[in-house]
């Protein structure tokens, strides 16, 4: 009998690990070729790892909650047909009588060496974001690869926000260890902490409360939003938009798009169309924050916040957006829509963003102060729409006439957009907005 390594495949740009959370086969269970066998969860989305082979499970490497890397042996499988082990291959060709005189003690010495030997490629400890100090996925997968674990992680000194351990930080500790020379921080018996943030006053709950445990992706989102909070300067410009022309425009033509597309138009592709555009214009909101380096980013990938059943926001990713036609837009809207409701995203779909919009409009807010996606450094969100009184001007005088008006909220950081490009990239969405051509062709 052979045994198969099952390893966590890779899900997606910049997603590193995962968290195993449910194992769906127990050893001694028998999987089939391509059926799931446990699930894991990265910071946005929840996916399943299927088996490549048919056997059974002979050994599970790591239990629920803990935390896996791309590549890592996540169980073992043994699988019918010969060990693809060479060594073991010639052994058994040169010597066949004496293998089969000792096949069964073999056997089980070799499934104990080769668990042993799986093991050992997991022992590299995981790096974790539950102390004081934030790392980012960059800074943990270059300790993996040098092997600095976390307590020794946690003194190296950062220059980055907070005292945050920045890609030249951990680089420029790794050539000073390669060097021999004792690093900075080891020469010290403890780094200079700063103050101690003050404890939060615990919360009475009476016998009439309910606790209610967060779940997972709650905590994930906590983390992540408190994250974005500590390391961007948020600040807010809005704008207020008259998108009658665009009411109307698809009021006249929406069931006939239905009927020749077979998806509905929504208002969301033609905002993201005119967000794609006033990205072109200003490419420098289409940027992320690297220590103090900025990286402009060439595609135009627009992450769009979609609500879950549970309450919760995922935020799919509309890749190269500046490429599609209003067409093409709806159906990426709607596909990746449609599949957060129904829970079948892959992670692959949530990562690589660029620019996000979110739509608080359509839980009736008039605007609202959204919180930047890291690493990104501008996030817009859309108000809901309303029909207003509103002065209009014509060549022959102003009058008062009812229009459909919303507020765009730009949130953008501080750091590295300043006031004018932030004003102007909205200013721009709402001109493209009212700039509407009753008479386009879809």
């Amino acid at each position: 009998m052979a045994k198969f390594e099952l390893k966590l495949p890779k899900m997606g740009e910049s997603v590193a690990e995962a968290t195993v959370t449910n194992w769906l086969k127990e050893v001694g269970d028998t999987i089939e070729m391509d059926e799931p066998v446990v699930e894991i969860a990265t910071d946005k989305v929840d996916s399943e790892v299927p088996s490549e082979v048919e056997g059974v499970l002979v050994e599970k490497l790591f239990e629920a909650d803990e935390v896996v890397q791309v590549g890592q042996t996540i169980a073992i499988i043994e699988i019918d047909g010969d060990s693809s082990d060479a060594a073991s291959d010639e052994t058994s060709q040169e010597e066949p009588a004496e293998a089969d005189q000792n096949e069964e003690v073999s056997t089980a010495e070799e499934a104990e060496q080769f668990v042993n030997s799986a093991k050992e490629t997991t022992a590299a400890p995981a790096i974790s974001n539950d102390g004081d100090r934030f790392y980012s996925p960059l800074v943990k997968n270059i300790a993996q690869q040098e092997g600095i674990a976390q307590e020794e992680l946690d003194k190296i000194e950062g220059t980055g926000l907070e005292g945050r351990v920045t890609k030249d930080d951990i680089l420029k500790y790794v050539e000073t260890r390669k060097s021999g020379k004792a690093p900075a921080s080891a020469s010290k018996p403890e780094p200079t902490k700063a103050p101690e943030k003050t404890a939060a006053a615990p919360v009475s709950v009476n016998g009439e409360d309910e606790v209610i445990e967060m779940t997972r992706m709650g905590k994930m989102i906590s983390k992540h939003m408190m994250a974005s909070v500590e390391t961007s300067a948020h600040v807010q410009s809005f704008i207020e938009v008259d998108v009658t022309a665009i009411w109307k425009w698809r009021e006249r033509i929406k069931n006939d798009f239905q009927k020749r597309e077979g998806e509905k138009l929504t208002f969301t592709p033609i905002f993201m169309e005119a967000v794609a555009k006033a990205i072109r214009d200003f490419p420098m909101i289409n940027i992320s924050v690297d220590a103090d380096k900025i990286i402009k980013r060439k595609n135009i990938n627009l992450g769009m916040a979609a609500a879950l059943p549970d309450g919760n926001l995922i935020v799919p990713v509309i890749k190269n957006a500046d490429q599609l036609n209003l067409v093409g837009m709806a159906k990426a809207v709607n596909d990746l829509a449609t599949r957060a409701r129904q829970g079948k995203l892959k992670p692959d779909d949530t990562q690589g963003g660029t620019y996000t919009v979110t739509n608080v409009g359509t839980f009736g807010s008039v605007m609202g102060t959204p919180i930047i996606n890291q690493p990104q450094v501008g996030i817009l969100a859309l108000g809901a729409i309303r029909k207003v009184p509103a002065v209009i001007e014509t060549p022959d005088g102003d009058f008062i006439g009812i229009r459909h008006k919303m507020f765009l909220s730009h949130s953008y950081d501080h750091r590295v957009v300043n006031g004018a490009l932030g004003g102007q990239f909205v200013q721009r969405v709402a001109q493209y907005l009212e700039a509407w051509d009753v008479d386009r062709q879809v």
